[in-house]
């Protein structure tokens, strides 16, 4: 199910009443795969169906919460040290490693169930979890490839809204894709690789519209994990959105 921190806009951005309660955001992870083998980058977003309460009828990429099994479930390889550590800055609750692995195990997963693509190694004896939520992946034959993930934005869904996530968007290139198959769930439909600029065309929650905008200047510099850049983290505070980057020294305003 799309995580997406999508009503992190500026021009949607509310404060709760005195009487509200804002809801914790809950972790949630996104995956932008990036198609750069002809031409300008494309990337794959999907709609969600027009049935739900959550953005329905809006173009994301796959995404979704975190589920508990996330945490424990069994890997092919790791995320990159500087990876783990940019994701556990200003990590709200308790830091932990685990947590960031989580993150990245959470947009394999949506992945593989919205879009159908797996983004893994064969599985060369590892013996499958007994989670349900991971259970199809792992038939297929592979576990999940954390090392080509790269951490490329974070976003918070303000205070008063009905549903809070603290989104990190990671960044894959197809040419760890896998497996391609019939994605096990129909959440998102008509899903589309479009360039950037095509992209901007359809109906796109406003901080895709953001997330896409850096995409675009970070590919200006080359392939996305040939350089290590800081990450665009949004979210409310005191009522107006602020745009901070993240580097291994912390969080920066800019």
């Amino acid at each position: 199910m799309s995580g997406e921190a999508s009503d992190g806009a500026r021009a949607e951005s509310k404060m709760p009443t005195a009487r509200q309660v804002p809801l914790r955001p809950r972790d949630a992870a996104t995956l932008i795969l990036v198609d750069a083998s002809t031409g300008a980058p494309k990337v794959l977003l999907g709609k969600r169906r027009l049935d739900m309460k959550f953005m329905p009828g809006k173009y994301v990429f796959p995404g979704g919460r975190v589920d508990k099994a996330d945490r424990t479930v069994a890997v092919g390889d790791d995320l990159a040290t500087a990876e783990i550590e940019k994701l556990m800055v200003d990590m709200k609750g308790g830091p932990s490693q685990q947590r960031a692995r989580a993150l990245a195990l959470a947009a394999i997963r949506e992945t593989y169930e919205e879009a159908g693509l797996v983004i893994g190694r064969p599985l060369n004896g590892q013996s499958p979890p007994k989670d349900a939520s991971w259970q199809r992946f792992f038939d297929l034959g592979f576990a999940p490839s954390l090392e080509p993930l790269t951490f490329f934005a974070r976003a918070i869904t303000p205070p008063g809204r009905p549903r809070r996530f603290d989104t990190r968007f990671f960044c894959v290139e197809t040419t760890a894709i896998a497996f391609r198959g019939k994605p096990p769930e129909d959440e998102l439909s008509d899903l589309v690789w479009m360039d950037l600029i095509e992209a901007r065309a359809l109906d796109l929650p406003p901080i895709t519209r953001v997330i896409l905008e850096d995409l675009g200047d970070r590919l200006k510099l080359g392939p996305i994990r040939s350089i290590s850049a800081p990450v665009p983290y949004y979210f409310n505070r005191n009522g107006s959105f602020r745009r901070e980057l993240i580097t291994l020294a912390g969080a920066s305003s800019t």
